[in-house]
């Protein structure tokens, strides 16, 4: 029977415990405001323990995206995988999506449109790690819309990433609204626009699966 050895399970205790943390305060304040003396200060830990799991401000924030990618994943696209491939699951995908914004899963909205904001005009390793997680969910977008046309239940002649890059825009501006105006009818409109464009897109006696 193998142990596991103490000291390295109390650090990934940690290291689980001061990431459940970073993904918070990133999504509302941004990657910059991760600082080691705040988590240790915040979570009762030695700053040399917060030093050592990470070594560095950047490869903390480097972790941090690595675990809102992780919980992005849990949250919006293994649930969606669950549905076949076709009309229904990319409905579904943009039904998580906005749940997802919703809820609040991270405080701040979506940890992927504020890293985006902050990001987007710099260079460098995290910039880079911001950009891979946003080409990853549009080219997920995009298979899944995709799937659907091969599926005969979107039009042969769907201009697939036409369609995704208008998905995805709708989501983003709800998400952005919400959060800016701290109220939810940018996610009722965002859902009505989504279904009249999927609508609009679907080949003909395919109908729109309902909202869950």
């Amino acid at each position: 029977m193998t142990r596991v050895d103490g000291r390295v399970e109390r650090g990934n205790r940690t290291r689980r415990l001061v990431l459940r943390r970073t993904v918070e305060i990133a999504s509302v304040e941004g990657l910059e405001a991760l600082t080691v003396g705040r988590l240790a200060a915040e979570l009762e830990l030695s700053k040399s323990g917060v030093f050592a799991l990470f070594g560095s401000k950047q490869e903390l924030q480097l972790a941090t995206i690595r675990e809102a990618v992780r919980i992005y994943t849990e949250r919006v696209l293994r649930p969606a995988a669950e549905t076949p491939p076709g009309l229904g699951r990319l409905w579904r995908l943009c039904e998580l999506w906005l749940e997802y914004s919703r809820s609040r899963v991270f405080p701040g909205g979506c940890f992927f449109y504020g890293a985006m904001a902050e990001f987007d005009a710099r260079t460098g390793p995290v910039h880079d790690a911001v950009v891979r997680a946003q080409r990853d969910w549009s080219a997920h977008v995009e298979r899944t819309v995709e799937e659907a046309r091969t599926a005969g239940e979107l039009r042969a002649g769907t201009d697939v990433a036409q369609l995704a890059f208008e998905l995805v825009a709708l989501l983003e501006t709800a998400n952005a609204l919400s959060v800016l105006h701290d109220e939810e009818s940018a996610y009722g409109r965002a859902r009505v626009a989504i279904a009249e464009r999927l609508r609009g897109a679907a080949a003909e006696g395919v109908p729109l699966p309902q909202s869950p």
